[in-house]
Protein backbone atom coordinates (compact mmCIF):
# COMPACT_ATOMS: atom_id res chain seq x y z
CA UNK A 1 0.00 0.00 0.00
CA UNK A 2 2.86 2.37 0.81
CA UNK A 3 4.21 2.05 -2.75
CA UNK A 4 0.72 2.60 -4.18
CA UNK A 5 0.38 5.81 -2.15
CA UNK A 6 3.84 6.97 -3.22
CA UNK A 7 3.10 6.41 -6.92
CA UNK A 8 -0.34 8.01 -6.75
CA UNK A 9 0.89 11.02 -4.79
CA UNK A 10 3.85 11.51 -7.12
CA UNK A 11 1.55 11.54 -10.12
CA UNK A 12 -0.73 14.15 -8.55
CA UNK A 13 2.12 16.33 -7.28
CA UNK A 14 3.79 16.43 -10.69
CA UNK A 15 0.55 17.25 -12.48
CA UNK A 16 -0.93 19.77 -10.04
CA UNK A 17 1.89 20.87 -7.73
CA UNK A 18 2.89 20.14 -4.14
CA UNK A 19 0.87 23.04 -2.72
CA UNK A 20 -2.35 22.42 -4.67
CA UNK A 21 -2.78 18.72 -3.90
CA UNK A 22 -4.37 17.89 -0.55
CA UNK A 23 -4.38 14.63 1.38
CA UNK A 24 -8.11 14.39 0.51
CA UNK A 25 -7.22 14.62 -3.20
CA UNK A 26 -4.72 11.77 -2.84
CA UNK A 27 -7.16 9.61 -0.86
CA UNK A 28 -9.93 10.19 -3.43
CA UNK A 29 -7.64 9.47 -6.39
CA UNK A 30 -6.47 6.20 -4.83
CA UNK A 31 -9.89 5.18 -3.54
CA UNK A 32 -8.64 4.85 0.03
CA UNK A 33 -9.33 6.71 3.27
CA UNK A 34 -7.09 9.46 4.60
CA UNK A 35 -6.59 7.26 7.66
CA UNK A 36 -4.92 4.65 5.42
CA UNK A 37 -2.48 7.26 4.12
CA UNK A 38 -1.72 8.46 7.65
CA UNK A 39 -0.87 4.88 8.66
CA UNK A 40 2.13 5.13 6.33
CA UNK A 41 2.92 8.87 6.42
CA UNK A 42 2.51 11.03 9.53
CA UNK A 43 1.62 14.17 7.58
CA UNK A 44 1.73 15.77 4.13
CA UNK A 45 5.31 17.01 4.61
CA UNK A 46 6.49 13.43 5.24
CA UNK A 47 4.62 12.29 2.12
CA UNK A 48 6.13 15.09 0.01
CA UNK A 49 9.59 14.15 1.28
CA UNK A 50 9.07 10.46 0.52
CA UNK A 51 7.70 11.09 -2.99
CA UNK A 52 10.50 13.47 -3.98
CA UNK A 53 13.24 11.15 -2.73
CA UNK A 54 11.58 8.13 -4.33
CA UNK A 55 11.33 9.95 -7.67
CA UNK A 56 14.94 11.10 -7.33
CA UNK A 57 16.14 7.52 -6.76
CA UNK A 58 14.14 6.28 -9.74
CA UNK A 59 15.54 8.98 -12.04
CA UNK A 60 19.09 8.45 -10.73
CA UNK A 61 18.90 4.72 -11.55
CA UNK A 62 17.64 5.53 -15.04
CA UNK A 63 20.46 8.01 -15.62
CA UNK A 64 23.02 5.44 -14.42
CA UNK A 65 21.56 2.94 -16.90
CA UNK A 66 21.83 5.43 -19.80
CA UNK A 67 25.42 6.33 -18.84
CA UNK A 68 26.34 2.62 -18.70
CA UNK A 69 25.38 2.30 -22.40
CA UNK A 70 28.35 4.57 -23.24
CA UNK A 71 26.67 6.27 -26.20
CA UNK A 72 28.58 9.16 -27.72
CA UNK A 73 28.50 11.97 -25.12
CA UNK A 74 26.28 14.27 -27.21
CA UNK A 75 23.64 11.60 -27.74
CA UNK A 76 23.92 10.62 -24.07
CA UNK A 77 22.96 14.14 -22.92
CA UNK A 78 19.84 14.13 -25.09
CA UNK A 79 18.90 10.61 -23.98
CA UNK A 80 19.06 11.71 -20.34
CA UNK A 81 16.96 14.78 -21.14
CA UNK A 82 14.33 12.62 -22.83
CA UNK A 83 14.26 10.17 -19.92
CA UNK A 84 13.84 12.97 -17.36
CA UNK A 85 11.07 14.62 -19.39
CA UNK A 86 9.13 11.35 -19.47
CA UNK A 87 9.41 10.98 -15.70
CA UNK A 88 8.57 14.57 -14.83
CA UNK A 89 5.50 14.82 -17.08
CA UNK A 90 6.71 18.06 -18.69
CA UNK A 91 6.60 19.72 -15.23
CA UNK A 92 3.39 21.60 -16.04
CA UNK A 93 2.90 22.57 -12.41
CA UNK A 94 6.48 23.77 -11.69
CA UNK A 95 7.00 21.19 -8.92
CA UNK A 96 10.57 22.38 -8.23
CA UNK A 97 9.38 25.96 -7.79
CA UNK A 98 6.61 24.90 -5.38
CA UNK A 99 8.97 22.59 -3.50
CA UNK A 100 11.46 25.43 -3.03
CA UNK A 101 8.74 27.84 -1.89
CA UNK A 102 6.66 25.66 0.41
CA UNK A 103 9.07 22.89 1.48
CA UNK A 104 12.53 24.57 1.52
CA UNK A 105 14.20 21.93 3.73
CA UNK A 106 13.12 19.10 1.42
CA UNK A 107 14.17 21.19 -1.60
CA UNK A 108 17.68 21.74 -0.17
CA UNK A 109 18.13 18.06 0.66
CA UNK A 110 17.04 17.12 -2.85
CA UNK A 111 19.24 19.78 -4.43
CA UNK A 112 22.33 18.42 -2.64
CA UNK A 113 21.54 14.88 -3.77
CA UNK A 114 20.92 16.06 -7.35
CA UNK A 115 24.23 17.92 -7.35
CA UNK A 116 26.16 14.79 -6.32
CA UNK A 117 24.55 12.70 -9.08
CA UNK A 118 24.77 15.36 -11.79
CA UNK A 119 28.32 16.34 -10.91
CA UNK A 120 29.48 12.76 -11.45
CA UNK A 121 27.38 12.25 -14.58
CA UNK A 122 28.28 15.57 -16.24
CA UNK A 123 31.97 15.34 -15.31
CA UNK A 124 32.19 11.86 -16.86
CA UNK A 125 30.34 13.09 -19.95
CA UNK A 126 32.70 16.04 -20.36
CA UNK A 127 35.84 13.94 -19.88
CA UNK A 128 34.64 11.33 -22.38
CA UNK A 129 33.74 14.07 -24.86
CA UNK A 130 37.22 15.57 -24.59
CA UNK A 131 38.84 12.14 -24.97
CA UNK A 132 36.79 11.43 -28.12
CA UNK A 133 37.61 14.82 -29.62
CA UNK A 134 33.97 15.98 -29.47
CA UNK A 135 34.54 18.64 -26.79
CA UNK A 136 37.39 21.15 -26.72
CA UNK A 137 40.27 20.03 -24.50
CA UNK A 138 40.70 23.62 -23.25
CA UNK A 139 37.43 23.67 -21.28
CA UNK A 140 37.43 23.61 -17.48
CA UNK A 141 35.48 20.47 -16.57
CA UNK A 142 35.01 21.59 -12.96
CA UNK A 143 33.60 24.96 -14.05
CA UNK A 144 31.36 23.66 -16.85
CA UNK A 145 29.85 20.89 -14.69
CA UNK A 146 28.87 23.40 -11.99
CA UNK A 147 27.50 25.94 -14.48
CA UNK A 148 25.50 23.11 -16.08
CA UNK A 149 23.91 22.14 -12.76
CA UNK A 150 23.03 25.72 -11.83
CA UNK A 151 21.62 26.43 -15.28
CA UNK A 152 19.38 23.36 -15.00
CA UNK A 153 17.99 24.80 -11.76
CA UNK A 154 17.63 28.28 -13.28
CA UNK A 155 15.54 27.19 -16.28
CA UNK A 156 13.00 25.70 -13.85
CA UNK A 157 12.54 29.07 -12.12
CA UNK A 158 9.10 30.18 -13.26
CA UNK A 159 9.79 33.81 -12.32
CA UNK A 160 12.63 33.82 -14.84
CA UNK A 161 10.86 31.59 -17.35
CA UNK A 162 7.05 31.82 -16.99
CA UNK A 163 5.27 28.65 -18.11
CA UNK A 164 2.96 30.71 -20.31
CA UNK A 165 5.94 31.71 -22.43
CA UNK A 166 8.30 28.76 -22.08
CA UNK A 167 7.59 25.03 -21.92
CA UNK A 168 10.14 23.05 -19.91
CA UNK A 169 10.79 20.88 -22.98
CA UNK A 170 11.67 23.93 -25.07
CA UNK A 171 13.84 25.35 -22.29
CA UNK A 172 15.79 22.12 -21.88
CA UNK A 173 16.28 21.67 -25.64
CA UNK A 174 17.52 25.25 -26.03
CA UNK A 175 19.77 25.00 -23.00
CA UNK A 176 21.36 21.71 -24.13
CA UNK A 177 22.09 23.14 -27.57
CA UNK A 178 23.51 26.31 -25.97
CA UNK A 179 25.66 24.19 -23.62
CA UNK A 180 26.97 21.90 -26.36
CA UNK A 181 27.70 24.65 -28.90
CA UNK A 182 29.87 26.31 -26.27
CA UNK A 183 32.10 23.26 -25.70
CA UNK A 184 32.05 21.24 -28.95
CA UNK A 185 34.94 20.90 -31.39
CA UNK A 186 34.27 21.07 -35.15
CA UNK A 187 33.84 17.27 -35.08
CA UNK A 188 31.42 17.58 -32.17
CA UNK A 189 29.41 20.31 -33.90
CA UNK A 190 28.95 18.09 -36.96
CA UNK A 191 27.47 15.34 -34.77
CA UNK A 192 25.34 17.87 -32.86
CA UNK A 193 23.95 19.41 -36.07
CA UNK A 194 23.17 15.96 -37.50
CA UNK A 195 21.46 14.97 -34.25
CA UNK A 196 19.33 18.13 -34.11
CA UNK A 197 18.38 17.86 -37.80
CA UNK A 198 17.43 14.17 -37.55
CA UNK A 199 15.30 14.82 -34.45
CA UNK A 200 13.46 17.74 -36.08
CA UNK A 201 12.46 15.78 -39.15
Amino acid sequence: MRDKILLGATDLFLNYGFKSVTMDDIANALGVSKKTIYQHFDNKTKLVEATTLNLFESISCGIDHICALEKNPIEEIYSIKQFIMEHLKDEKSSPQYQLQKYYPNIFNTLKNKQFEVMQTCVTNNLNRGIKLGLYRDSISVEFISRIYFNSMLAIKDKDLFPLKKFSINMLMSNFLEYHLRGICTVKGLEILNQFITSNQS
